[in-house]
């Protein structure tokens, strides 16, 4: 049986303020996949994730993104937001003053271009909360206002949960947790990866992936996906680190 791509990139090059970051990436995921992207700092994952979302900042210099059949580069930000591409940020920005209700409330607006009922909101939320184990008095705190990083990183999960986007990005959604967010966080993935949507899980480290199996593997160096593989490439990482790939290529390249 065929897959269905919902994300298909080619030759992508995209600039960051004049500067070349990554330089000809290919990538494909089909509906019910995750893909690890792993590699050092400063590879160029982060900046994947921040050009398929559209942050005006980087400039696509060459290249093609099919997003569900369509012309992603076409596409706004908000746009892209509302076909149902959702990024999880390394870093979540606190919001003082405003909700956790009311932010998700107005996240699913947003996404679905109508108001949702409160009574009908509040089931949704509470099915959600109740799927990823987090507490009632969470809805009343300030967004990541004094937040710890496992519990930004678990909003950003919730918020996951009530959008129910078809394609996930996840930038160092391990970053700053301790064993026991991390493992929270991973439960959280997994409840959400459905046949129907892809993930792009983005990692410095395999130990999320001792949580969240992957489909493929991909290890990202200065701009481009440089190996790929499945779900035993992460421990090999482990084991030998980055160097033998970096060797690997530059050997592959020169042939």
């Amino acid at each position: 049986m065929s897959k269905t791509p919902i994300l298909v990139i080619k030759d992508l090059h995209v600039e960051v303020e004049g500067k070349e970051i990554l330089k000809g990436v290919n990538l494909t995921v089909n509906a019910g996949e995750i893909h690890a992207l792993m590699g050092r700092n400063g590879s160029g994952k982060s900046t994947l994730s921040y050009t398929l979302m559209g942050h005006p900042r980087y400039h696509v210099t060459k290249g093609e993104i099919s997003y569900k059949g369509q012309d992603l580069l076409s596409m706004s930000t908000d746009e892209r937001s509302r076909s149902g591409m959702y990024l999880a940020f390394q870093y979540p920005v606190a919001i003082p003053g405003v909700s956790v209700s009311n932010f998700l409330r107005a996240t699913v607006k947003a996404r679905r271009g109508k108001d949702v009922p409160v009574k009908e909101f509040r089931k949704e939320l509470k099915e959600c909360m109740a799927k990823l184990g987090v507490k009632d008095e969470f809805l009343s705190r300030y967004v990541n206002d004094g937040f710890s990083g496992g519990e930004k990183k678990r909003l950003e999960i919730l918020q996951m949960a009530l959008l129910k986007p078809d394609m996930a990005l996840l930038d160092e959604t391990d970053s700053g947790l301790d064993i026991d967010a991390l493992r929270t966080v991973a439960e959280g993935i997994n409840a959400l990866s459905t046949k129907d949507n892809g993930m792009l899980l983005i990692t410095h480290y395999q130990r999320m992936l001792d949580y969240v199996t992957p489909t493929f593997v991909h290890v990202m160096q200065s701009g481009q996906i440089v190996k790929s593989g499945g779900s035993e490439l992460a421990h090999e990482l482990e084991a030998q680190g980055y160097d033998w790939v970096t060797k690997e290529h530059a050997s592959t390249a020169t042939v």
